[in-house]
């Protein structure tokens, strides 16, 4: 079944070749909502053709992000990635008294040293584009 659009509003190219859009769209049960179009999108619900002929000549033009912008967004993702090292990995570990309390001073140690490396990432020189993980000391 098909989404019928009949008005979209504050479209925005998200690539050089305008195939890549993001755009509002009057949804009949939703009002108006985010959505965007990918040349590439499997779901039929809406007609992403249809879109484009509502939106025409009528978005505002694709612009190149710049080094900054670029590198805030991989400074957020290596946060990310390090967040997802310190639930799944460190986490387990420190704050579980049991396998604490199972490990030696020396383990423990390791351990600290590893959680603190992890959480100065964003510190190193070159980052984020340019990093060093720290080792896992089960590794």
């Amino acid at each position: 079944m098909t989404v019928e659009i009949k008005n979209v509003r504050n479209a925005q190219s998200l690539s050089d070749d305008n195939l890549h859009m993001d755009v509002e769209i009057e949804h009949p049960t939703h009002g108006w909502i985010p959505y965007s179009i990918t040349p590439h999108d499997t779901d039929t619900t809406i007609d992403n053709n249809h879109i484009m002929s509502l939106i025409g000549n009528n978005f505002l033009s694709y612009v190149e992000p710049t080094q900054e912008e670029l590198d805030l967004e991989t400074a957020k993702i290596v946060r990310m990635q390090r967040d997802f090292i310190l639930v799944s990995e460190v986490d387990p570990i420190i704050t579980n008294i049991l396998r604490w309390e199972e490990l030696d001073t020396t383990g423990q140690n390791k351990w600290r040293q590893y959680r603190q490396e992890l959480l100065d990432v964003p510190n190193q020189e070159g980052f984020p584009n340019d990093i060093v993980w720290p080792q896992n000391p089960m590794s």
